[in-house]
C-alpha cells in the first residue's frame, strides 16, 4: 500500500503545475491534501473511477481545507476531531480494516506568534483525539505538522529558534505526541539524513540552495513498524512551496 500527503497550497494552481501528472505516475493507493484552498464545486478532478474523494472545506474562502482520494473504500469517514463543526477544514479520519488514516493541516503559529496559544491547545486535543482512536486500532497521522520536531529538521536551526514552526512550544507538543506511541517514519528509517526537506520558503533561491524544513510528516503506531516498507520524500516535485511525502506499508508480510 503506497500513501502520499501533500500540501498543495491551492489546488487549484498545483493543477496547472502538473498536479496531475504526479498522481498518475506515482499510483498511489491513497492520496492525502492539505491546503486545498477550495469550496465545494470549485473544481473537478478526473481521477476516474479508481478513486473515492473526500473533502473537508473551511468556512473561509481560499482558505486551509484537506482532502483525501483512495482506491479502497473506507469503512467509516469523520471530519474534524469533535462532534460539533470544525469551520477549518483541517482533519479527515478515514477507517480501514488494519487502521485508521487521519490527513491534517495543523494551525500554524503565524510570524508573530499570535495564534500560538490556540496552537499548542490544540495540539493536546488532537493528540487525545490520536490516542482515542490508536485504542481501537492503529493509526497513521499525515499531513503538514507545521514543525520542524529537530535541529537536524532544518538547514537553519540556529537562525530560526523561537521562530513560527520551531518554537520550543511546538517542538515540545511533537515531542509528547511521539512519546504516546507514535512514531516518525522518515526519521524512524533515516535517523541522520540531513539533507531531506518537504517545505522551502518563496524567496528567491531558497529552494535551489535546499534551505528548507521538513514539516510534512507520516507518523505512525509504533506497533505498525513492522509493516513500514519505506519512507521517503520527493523533494524534485514542484507544483507547491511544499512536495509530497510518501509512506509504504505491507500487511501481507
Amino acid at each position: 500500500m503506497k500513501l502520499v500527503s501533500w500540501n498543495v497550497n491551492g489546488l487549484r494552481a498545483c493543477v496547472n503545475k502538473g498536479f496531475m501528472d504526479y498522481v498518475q505516475q506515482k499510483d498511489a493507493d491513497i492520496i492525502c491534501l492539505q491546503e486545498t484552498k477550495l469550496q465545494e464545486g470549485q473544481i473537478s478532478l478526473e481521477l476516474g473511477e479508481s478513486y473515492q474523494q473526500y473533502w473537508n472545506y473551511a468556512i473561509k474562502k481560499g482558505y486551509s481545507g484537506t482532502a483525501v482520494f483512495t482506491k479502497e473504500k473506507p469503512l467509516s469517514v469523520r471530519y474534524g476531531m469533535e462532534l460539533d463543526e470544525e469551520p477549518e477544514g483541517r482533519i479527515i479520519t478515514l477507517e480501514f480494516e488494519q487502521f485508521y488514516l487521519v490527513t491534517v493541516y495543523t494551525p500554524n503559529a503565524k510570524r508573530d506568534l499570535s495564534r500560538l496559544d490556540y496552537r499548542i491547545e490544540w495540539e493536546d486535543r488532537f493528540r487525545l483525539y490520536l490516542l482515542q482512536l490508536d485504542a481501537l486500532k492503529p493509526v497513521v497521522v499525515c499531513g503538514d505538522l507545521n514543525v520542524a520536531h529537530n535541529e537536524i529538521d532544518l538547514k537553519n536551526a540556529k537562525g530560526n529558534h523561537n521562530n513560527s514552526g520551531f518554537t520550543l512550544e511546538e517542538r515540545g507538543k511533537m515531542t509528547e505526541l511521539l512519546e504516546a506511541g507514535f512514531m516518525d517514519t522518515f526519521r524512524e528509517l533515516y535517523p541522520d539524513r540531513t539533507d531531506m526537506y518537504s517545505w522551502w520558503s518563496n524567496m528567491p533561491g531558497v529552494r535551489a540552495r535546499n534551505v528548507g524544513w521538513r514539516i510534512d510528516y507520516f507518523l505512525a503506531s509504533q506497533r505498525l513498524r513492522s509493516f513500514i516498507i519505506d519512507a521517503s520524500i520527493d523533494c524534485d516535485i514542484l507544483g507547491s512551496d511544499h512536495c509530497p511525502v510518501v509512506l509504504e506499508l505491507d500487511f501481507a508480510q
